[in-house]
């Protein structure tokens, strides 16, 4: 529906949320029978709860992938919607067992109208704020703002 809504043109903007970490889910269709919750608090490092969340992870990761696909496939103007838009796929907790959301993998997909380069692996010093990522973010869709939450500026070289 999201695809339909961009390409209609009845939105741009849009938040969608594929679980929660407080889900009790469980994932048997990939082979993770535990509920989802339990497996992101991997006690300790435990080899079999890490393995079940890293499973649960890729697949979450397989449907941000599958909605750039069909972004990808929309021809619009001068290139795709997936060349016009920006997608971003994280999580809310760095680590599950400590319960801290700080230092969290986000992969930032599309093109952004030419604003955001692809194919590469950026790395910011330990505890930036997840909202300086916000900030720039909002500065590429021209939302200029002093602060947003916690931020402290913005991030450079995205």
């Amino acid at each position: 529906l999201l695809v339909l809504a961009y390409q209609a043109d009845i939105t741009r903007v849009s938040c969608t949320q594929i679980a929660r970490e407080m889900n009790f889910r469980t994932y048997p269709e990939i082979g993770v029978p535990d509920a989802h919750h339990l497996v992101s608090h991997h006690m300790q490092g435990d080899p079999h709860l890490v393995k079940q969340n890293t499973k649960i992870n890729a697949y979450h990761m397989s449907l941000t992938a599958y909605f750039a696909q069909k972004l990808q496939a929309v021809k619009e103007g001068d290139g795709t919607l997936l060349d016009h838009a920006i997608l971003m796929h994280g999580s809310g907790l760095g680590d599950g067992d400590k319960h801290t959301p700080l230092n969290l993998g986000i992969a930032l997909v599309g093109g952004g109208c030419g604003q955001l380069e692809g194919g590469r692996h950026l790395v910011y010093p330990m505890n930036t704020p997840a909202m300086n990522l916000g900030l720039s973010l909002l500065d590429m869709v021209g939302v200029e703002l002093p602060r947003l939450a916690d931020s402290t500026g913005r991030l450079t070289g995205i």
